[in-house]
């Protein structure tokens, strides 16, 4: 078996292959990511091993589609999970066995090629990840990020609104401007500051960057016939964040976590709606509004 070691938003995890077939190859997004060894201890650690199967997997908690596929989730009586991972077009990528805090999880690859191996195993790390974490003031959300000088700025929005879009108007229209990620970054509340990291899943574009930077604002995204932006509420502000952040209701530990952590992030973060259409005008708009 061999252990590989990796460190995403300062967490520390391991995955651990068994089958000589299984490799650190079916991650590359994870390279940059990687580390010799931990600094401290581990936030989870996923065992890939594709001889593992289930006895029983509990009772059903629904199927969930995320955008780019399906979850199956079931709970057993201790509180652990097993989770079923298939693509868009309804392949199974991946069976996964989750402790009640995600801290331990196996996992078996069933998918037949590198893409849906790839898939199954990328989406059960970030599972892993995302839950391990929840109760840590960490956030897995689902946001497009520029970052302007020295600050990041996260764009939220339902998927096809048009997040990426904005980014890259700030990008082409704003001197200094980066582009961090572009679908799943990490927010964590470290010293008392709202920082926003870089991670290895960033959707179709591959900007899979280990950086990290403290948070100038959130971004919601709205297509309207002309540009107008606004700060939002605290009550208006948590409701924006909530649907964008990996969560699981049903699941105590994991939805108290994640809202303690949004309002924390609110107390030091401002929010802004951004109602736009897809021009320069609405970045420069939005940039002069909110990095001042």
């Amino acid at each position: 078996m061999t252990t590989k070691y990796y460190r995403v938003g300062d967490h520390d995890f391991g995955i651990s292959f068994v089958d000589p077939g299984n490799n650190e190859e079916l991650i590359p997004s994870f390279r940059k990511f990687a580390v010799e060894a931990p600094s401290g201890p581990l936030l989870f650690t996923l065992t890939v091993d594709d001889s593992f199967r289930w006895k029983e997997a509990g009772r059903e908690i629904g199927q969930f589609d995320n955008g780019n596929g399906r979850h199956g989730v079931y709970r057993r009586g201790d509180g652990s999970y097993c989770i079923e991972v298939s693509d868009v077009s309804g392949v199974l990528c991946c069976l996964m066995q989750a402790s009640a805090d995600f801290g331990q999880c196996t996992v078996a690859l069933t998918g037949e090629t590198w893409a849906q191996r790839n898939f199954g195993l990328n989406n059960a790390i970030m599972m892993a990840y995302a839950f391990a974490s929840a109760d840590s003031q960490t956030l897995l959300v689902h946001a497009s990020v520029i970052r302007c000088q020295g600050r990041g700025y996260l764009m939220t929005a339902p998927s096809g609104t048009g997040k990426s879009t904005h980014t890259r108007l700030w990008y082409d229209n704003i001197p200094g401007c980066d582009l961090m990620n572009d679908d799943n970054p990490v927010v964590r509340v470290v010293g008392g500051e709202a920082r926003i990291y870089g991670s290895p899943w960033s959707g179709k574009t591959p900007c899979y960057r280990n950086i990290q930077a403290p948070i100038g604002a959130f971004v919601r995204i709205q297509q309207r016939p002309s540009n107008s932006i606004r700060p939002l509420r605290p009550l208006e502000a948590f409701g924006v964040l909530l649907p964008a952040v990996s969560s699981m209701k049903w699941d105590e530990r994991v939805y108290k976590g994640i809202c303690d952590a949004i309002s924390e992030v609110l107390r030091l973060c401002p929010v802004y709606e951004l109602g736009c259409l897809p021009n320069a005008e609405a970045a420069l708009l939005c940039h002069d509004t909110i990095a001042k």
